[in-house]
Parts: C-alpha cells; structure tokens; sequence
C-alpha cells in the first residue's frame, strides 16, 4: 500500500473505487482490489504497462492531455475515459487525480451504467421529439390543404354551370373524405401507439341506442350493396363517449359489409349482460384464418389476406384500442358459420 493511502488502509482495499499512485514515467506503481472488480486486472498486470495502453485508442489523445497538466503540477477532476476490460470491452471511468511530487493520486469511479442511462433518455427524448413532430404533421400539416381543398370544392358547388364539373367537383369531395378519413386512422393510430392513447371525451348521459341507429344507417349508404339488420335492447344512458362508439361500430360494420357474403344480413345486436353492454356485429362468408385470426387487432392487419381495400387496414385495431379506453375488451369468433366482433363495455368503468 502506498505511503499516502496508508491512513485509508480499509478505504484502499474495501471500496468500490479504483485507486492507483501513477509515476511520472507513466505506470502504475500501486493498484488496489477494485481494479480487478471493476476491470479485471491483477495489480502486475497494470502495473507492467504504459498506463495509455489501456485507453481507448479515441480517447489516447485527451487521455495523454490530461497527464501533461497533471506533470504540470495541477490536478486533473472529473475526466472521463475508456478503460480496457480484460475481456476486450471498455468501461467509462470518471478520474479525479491529484499530484504530489513526481507521484499522481488517481480515484476513478465506474460510469458505464450512468453513460447509457444518459444515452437512453437523450434516445428517448429524441423518440418523444419524433411522436410530437410526427402527431402534429398528421393533425395539421396534412389537414390543412385538404380542409382549403374541401372548402374551394364547397364553393365551386355553389355556382351554376356544366353538369361535367359538379360531377368532377363531386368526386373531389369524396375523395377528400377519404383521405380526411385515413387521416383520421393514422392520428388514432399515432395517439394510440406513438402517444398517450386514444382520446376520450367521455359522458355519463350517452345515448348509445341513437348512436347505433344512426351509424347504422351511415354504413347501409356507404354500403348499398349489403343488407343489414340490428336488434338493439338496452338501457340507456351508458358512461361512454358516443363518438368514440359510433366510430368503433362504423369500423366493425365496415369490416364485416366488406368481408362478409353480401347474399345474407349484416347483424348489429346490443344487449345488457350483467353489468356490461355487449354489442355483436355479425357476417356470414368465409371464416378468419387460425393462423390470422389471433393478430386480427393489430395494426395494418386485416380479417383476410392480400386484401385490395381502400384504407390502412387500421380500422379494427382502432376499434380494439377504443374498447381498451373505455376498460373495454373486444373479441372476435369465426367458423365456418360466419364471423362475430364483440365489443363489451362496462358501464361503470371508463377513463
């Protein structure tokens, strides 16, 4: 033990700590046991070789900086390099080095764990900067040249002229709901996946029966083509957010009028269970695949393979997320009798 650490005789060989008396020439000339916790070298070993040696080739330069102010005579604190473990990796080390004489007094602490704790966070800062950016071009950079579109086809509309163009005009305009739509799917998306979840404007006087017959009659014009049938019976109000509702049953409709066999009815049915709402959509056609159906929630998934519809195939897992937020659940059974989406919603419990 050397003569300066002599009164720390229990702090030179108890603490965690490497500690070491570097000479002029550049060695080490005493090491205590943490050398060896910390990098896995025997006292000879260190103190055979160039303390340099055992730097970061990146590091060398600063590293041989630092032992010419410590030659100078003033003390070097708070320096941070890369030592090598006697494994081949390197450990981040904190040095505070103090000289006395033509002897150095140096006490390192460990730092790896602090140097990726600080490398994480700054990744995840840089990950929320992303969402926030990536939230805020979905709700306002893409909508508002499709609202200035929206609104210049409004006024077009307005003013008499060729038939031609109101049907051009027309078209426009239901393009621009599509994509408005898909707008909308990616911002649920974003918020649900990349953000704080799906938004809930909850209230405890929802008059889901209205709800359901109007989205009900939504989905029949966008889908002339198949039949539908509900059977609503239930007690309202439901604590519930009525939008959020309409929009995962718009979702479920949707899927089941585009993946059912349109010769039979699309079923809406809703009922009091217990304490729960339970509402079904059923189709008949052909059933989920086993192999797809336990993914049928996740994103850009759909209930059938290499399906060519328009959207981001987002509209069921929209749908499931909207149930979580509600401390709902969804379900789905499919066999060879047809396909079942059920949605069950406490009505005591939403956020």
């Amino acid at each position: 033990m050397p003569d300066s650490f002599e009164k720390y005789g229990l702090t030179w060989h108890a603490t965690p700590e490497v500690l070491g008396v570097l000479s002029a020439n550049g060695k080490f000339e005493g090491t205590n046991p943490a050398w060896y916790k910390v990098l896995g070298w025997r006292a000879n070993e260190v103190e055979a070789e160039m303390f340099l040696n055992f730097v970061h080739p990146d590091d060398v330069a600063r590293t041989a900086r630092a032992f010419e102010i410590l030659q100078s005579g003033k003390p070097v604190m708070s320096f941070e390099n890369r030592y090598r473990h006697r494994d081949g990796s390197y450990r981040w080390l904190s040095w505070n080095c103090v000289p006395e004489g033509d002897r150095y007094f140096c006490s390192a602490r460990d730092i790896t764990e602090d140097k990726m704790n600080r490398a994480n966070l700054k990744n995840r800062e840089e990950e929320a900067r992303f969402r926030e950016q990536f939230i805020a071009i979905l709700g306002h950079d893409l909508r508002n040249p499709l609202a200035a579109i929206n609104a210049a086809t409004r006024m077009l509309q307005r003013k008499e002229g060729d038939p031609t163009k109101q049907v051009l005009m027309n078209g426009i305009k239901e393009s621009v709901g599509r994509m408005s739509a898909l707008i909308d799917d990616m911002m649920d998306f974003a918020h649900a996946r990349l953000g704080s979840g799906i938004n809930l404007a909850t209230s405890s006087d929802a008059e889901l029966h209205k709800v359901l017959v109007h989205t009900l009659e939504e989905t029949r014009l966008a889908h002339p083509d198949t039949r539908f049938e509900s059977d609503l019976n239930f007690a309202d109000p439901v604590l519930a957010d009525d939008k959020r509702i309409s929009q995962l049953i718009s979702n479920l409709l949707a899927n089941a009028a585009t993946h059912g066999d349109n010769t039979t009815p699309v079923r809406l049915i809703a009922r009091d269970v217990g304490s729960d709402l339970v509402i079904e959509v059923h189709n008949s056609g052909k059933p989920i695949p086993p192999e797809r159906k336990a993914g049928v929630f996740e994103p850009f998934s759909g209930t059938e393979p290499d399906n060519n519809q328009n959207g981001l195939g987002l509209g069921l897992y929209i749908a499931d997320q909207i149930a979580r937020a509600h401390n709902g659940e969804m379900q789905v059974k499919s066999d060879d009798t047809g396909t079942c989406f059920i949605f069950k919603l406490p009505r005591t419990a939403s956020r």
